[in-house]
């Protein structure tokens, strides 16, 4: 049986599994969703999925829904070539970053994308200060981490990479918004502040894989 993709265009969460699908270069059948007719709170998503969100991966009758356990399904399913590292010690190492990522750099970011592209919020605040700060911060330990390897983890594309690229992606596009014009000179130009991720940036954007998925998949801007 096909893998089943069930997704929602411009978002992050999805956008990871379309890299993770091209990466290993899996093909399945692809089930774009409109979220603003409700289509992933249909009796047929509930039923895979009860919380209603996206993304939703089927492959073979099992169903597997969350970004990142979709991710590690994956790689136990089909493990060439690997994501999450080929020792146990590197699988760790991806881990912990990506566990870092979600605690510390994740939150702040999606609350600035959300006041800068749902809520179109002008000005800013003490708490979109504040989460800007706390992400330029954690820039700052990504960009350590590339200064030194083309991928944030290791030498190879990763599940780590996967994960914080299409966030990063949709946090440049917020902040070239107009709202988003204050916050946005604290923390770009990239290339000045942050060019190993720039670099970065262009490195998985120009990988054939991804190139395959732009088609396919939620759309990065």
């Amino acid at each position: 049986m096909a893998i089943d993709f069930y997704w929602s265009g411009g978002s992050p969460s999805c956008a990871r599994v379309a890299l993770a699908l091209a990466y290993k270069r899996l093909g399945y059948d692809s089930h774009l969703l409109h979220l603003e007719l409700q289509e992933h709170k249909s009796p047929q998503l509930l039923a895979m999925n009860f919380r209603g969100r996206l993304p939703v991966l089927r492959d073979d009758g099992y169903v597997v829904f969350e970004s990142l356990a979709i991710l590690h399904y994956l790689e136990r399913r089909y493990p060439e070539p690997p994501i999450f590292g080929r020792s146990a010690e590197e699988a760790g190492v991806i881990m912990r970053v990506i566990c870092e990522y979600q605690s510390y750099a994740e939150p702040p970011l999606k609350q600035i994308t959300h006041a800068l592209l749902e809520q179109h919020q002008r000005g800013v605040g003490e708490r979109l200060a504040e989460a800007m700060h706390r992400v330029a911060g954690e820039a700052r330990t990504i960009e350590q981490r590339l200064a030194h390897s083309d991928w944030v983890v290791g030498e190879s594309f990763s599940a780590a990479d996967m994960m914080i690229y299409p966030d990063i992606r949709v946090l440049l596009h917020a902040l070239q918004r107009p709202e988003g014009q204050e916050l946005a000179a604290r923390f770009l130009p990239l290339q000045t502040n942050y060019p190993a991720i720039a670099r970065w940036l262009e490195r998985v954007a120009a990988l054939p894989d991804a190139a395959q998925a732009g088609s396919r998949q939620p759309d990065l801007r």
